[in-house]
């Protein structure tokens, strides 16, 4: 099982991104999928999930209204679309997948399985 994140880049503030997930061995029809972030010198941090279903997502206040996440079941892909971008959403972003399957919530503490991250950098 593999979860391969790609789209990271070097953006001016204000600008767009969109992060790609592209997950092998593990059907995210099945499983709830979310994007974590980790800057320099911080702890890593849990900013958006969405469910198995597709039916409920999970911003964290600092993104919420400027990230999106999707997902394309057919594809096995999930996305996050990034806009208005800052300097402080720097940081190393990893995709990364529910332990279990069917998970009735979207909680970071679930999240078991884990990509390499891309890097995204903000300029100011």
């Amino acid at each position: 099982v593999q979860l391969q994140a790609s789209g990271g880049g070097l953006v001016q503030a204000g600008g767009s991104l969109r992060l790609s997930c592209a997950a092998s061995g593990r059907f995210i029809s099945r499983y709830n999928m979310g994007w974590f972030r980790q800057a320099p010198g911080k702890e890593r941090e849990f900013i958006v999930g969405i469910s198995w279903s597709g039916g409920s997502t999970y911003y964290a206040d600092l993104v919420k209204g400027r990230f999106t996440i999707s997902k394309d079941n057919a594809k096995n892909m999930v996305y996050l679309q990034m806009d208005s971008l800052k300097p402080e959403d720097t940081a190393v972003y990893y995709c990364a997948a529910d332990s279990i399957p069917f998970r009735q919530r979207v909680a970071a503490p679930d999240f078991g399985l884990w990509g390499q991250g891309t890097q995204v950098t903000v300029s100011s």
